[in-house]
């Protein structure tokens, strides 16, 4: 790490398997059973698992169908979005007693910059533990925080001691904690990318620190520098209040095969609906319209064309969906759908809107 970089003080709060907990929270009987929130029916995709659920292998993204055979006594709740938000609301009211730097990243889970905090307190350590506690007693939920210099090692530590646990990582200690992690608890290295690294002898934070960034760039394309920068504890994104949108998306999971274009386009006109209703409740408009295919065999494809204008209309996102639906034939029948709208309108301004006062001075007292 370089010394002249400003050392901020960010925390990053996730809460403890959110929608099953929610779930568990309004329902008691729930209460220590393995529970999955969606993936009920034939064809249903779970959302979220319980930590009794997880026991058993069950996880985010698997088909209920995965899930019931993994652990027959899963029980399957149905999603309610409309509490999740009212939670999250109470959640973040608790957040912002302690600072107005915050940077909702999902419902449950945000990051919070507490360099210069409204209760005065020096100890980031102290504030993450304060905000559990307070989150368990006005809500009920419990939450798992990671402390650190920055937002990335902020993120890698609240997984660390999870549920209901925090990491701090001090400033003096970044680079060792960096260096003895796993390559698969890096944020943004996912299965395909560790599975490529662990092919080039990649399999700690130090082997990855032992490559240059020339290497990290040819092997890894664009993403080698960053590689390269947060291995270092290199991570200067600063926490974004308002946090700009990057695209807007919709998709269904249909309850037969779709084997037919034919039959494909009735679904896409009411996806593409959902997609133009989204640009108009959050007044964006975007450019480039992404199509995602999931085949009967769970392959994933997805096709874009990007136009020279903005658009939010129905219209042109069905009729570009259509061009790309036919833009190549299908590789086998089709479980789902989906339509997204990115290169959004929000992202002109994105430099004029970032912070511009930073935190530039070494803090001396305790982390």
């Amino acid at each position: 790490m370089s010394s002249n970089l400003p050392i901020r003080k960010i925390i990053h709060v996730d809460m403890d398997a959110f929608y099953a907990s929610v779930a568990q929270m309004d329902n008691p009987d729930l209460k220590g059973k393995p529970i999955a929130v969606g993936g009920g029916g034939t064809r249903g995709v779970i959302s979220a698992a319980s930590y009794e659920a997880r026991k058993f292998g069950v996880k985010s993204a698997m088909s209920g169908q995965l899930a019931k055979k993994l652990c027959p006594e899963l029980i399957f709740v149905k999603s309610d979005f409309g509490r999740y938000k009212e939670i999250s609301n109470k959640i973040r009211a608790i957040f912002f007693d302690y600072t107005d730097l915050v940077e909702p990243l999902s419902l449950d889970e945000a990051y919070l910059d507490v360099t210069q905090n409204k209760k005065g307190n020096p100890s980031a350590s102290l504030i993450a533990e304060e905000i559990r506690n307070r989150i368990y007693n006005e809500v009920g939920l419990t939450a798992s925080a990671g402390i650190s210099i920055n937002k990335f090692v902020a993120k890698v530590a609240s997984d660390y001691n999870k549920p209901n646990g925090q990491k701090t990582v001090n400033p003096e200690e970044v680079l060792n904690f960096l260096e003895a992690l796993d390559i698969r608890k890096f944020y943004g290295i996912g299965k395909v990318t560790a599975e490529k690294m662990y092919q080039k002898g990649i399999f700690t934070g130090k082997d990855l620190k032992s490559k240059t960034i020339e290497y990290l760039e040819q092997h890894f394309g664009k993403s080698g520098a960053y590689y390269y920068h947060i291995v270092r504890g290199v991570h200067n994104s600063q926490v974004k209040p308002n946090r700009i949108r990057k695209s807007l998306a919709a998709e269904r999971t249909f309850s037969k095969n779709l084997s037919s274009e034919i039959f494909m386009l009735e679904k896409l006109e009411h996806i593409a609906e959902e997609v133009s209703k989204r640009l108009g409740k959050n007044s964006v408009a975007g450019k480039t319209v992404t199509l995602k295919i999931k085949y009967s065999d769970f392959t994933l494809q997805t096709r874009s064309k990007t136009l020279p204008y903005f658009f939010a209309d129905k219209s042109v996102i069905l009729e570009t969906a259509k061009d790309l639906l036919y833009q190549e034939k299908l590789n086998n029948s089709v479980r789902l759908l989906g339509i997204s709208l990115s290169n959004l309108n929000t992202e002109q301004n994105t430099k004029k809107t970032e912070e511009k006062k930073s935190v530039s001075v070494q803090l001396k007292f305790k982390f």
